[in-house]
């Protein structure tokens, strides 16, 4: 069961954007898939509330006992976490335990710049860095601009690939305040953003010991 974490100790990256519409294209393919919000601001276990009966199903955590502990529920194929804004220690530790991909977010700032790199290099020095699949995705990035060209710049100097870049469009905002995905709309209208997303899930089929982050050495 492939656990895809969607992280960035920054806040307002496009975290839930990623984590629902990642999850949208594993429904929309037939999978079972469990999105899992651990965001104070539960904004993908809301957007769940609003997805409708007829799309295809995406679950939230099932609910076990007394303590609250949260399982993916039965028969679940795939697993999409949304990580919190200022996920590090023992938080960031146990994500890690379960996870088999990790895509960070980050727009074309200098401050989301700055936060990924000291983000790769934690997550290199972990002890499942062997283990772990890292995959950038560029989010609200506008074609020919200063910004996109810094972006692809630096992340030029990263150990973990760039597996898409989202363009800046309103199609996210308006399909999200009816929680949905590109997938559950007629593709002519959003047919470009589908385009930029086959990089990304062609990654993600990769082969499971395929280009796992490289531990840092001293």
């Amino acid at each position: 069961m492939p656990v895809i974490a969607i992280a960035n100790p920054k806040g307002g990256v496009g975290k839930s954007t990623l984590a629902t519409n990642l999850a949208g294209a594993l429904a929309a393919r037939g999978h079972a898939v469990m999105l899992g919000d651990l965001d104070r601001q539960q904004s993908a276990r809301q957007w769940l509330g609003l997805r409708p009966a007829v799309a295809p199903h995406i679950a939230t955590w099932e609910i076990r006992g007394a303590t609250g502990q949260v399982r993916p529920p039965k028969g679940v194929s795939h697993v999409v976490i949304d990580a919190p804004a200022g996920l590090h220690g023992k938080k960031l530790d146990a994500l890690l335990q379960v996870s088999d991909h990790v895509l960070i977010p980050l727009q074309p700032s200098l401050f989301d710049i700055q936060a990924t790199h000291a983000f790769v290099n934690e997550l290199r020095a972990h002890r499942r860095a062997d283990k772990l699949r890292v995959g950038l995705v560029g989010m609200r990035v506008k074609d020919h601009t200063i910004a996109q060209d810094r972006l692809q710049q630096y992340v030029a100097t990263l150990p973990a690939p760039m597996v898409a870049t989202l363009r800046d469009t309103q199609n996210y905002v308006h399909l999200a305040a009816h929680g949905l995905t590109l997938w559950d709309v007629a593709p002519s209208r959003v047919e470009r953003d589908l385009t930029q997303w086959q990089p990304l899930l062609a990654w993600l089929d990769a082969p499971a010991g395929a280009a796992p982050l490289a531990p840092k050495t001293a």
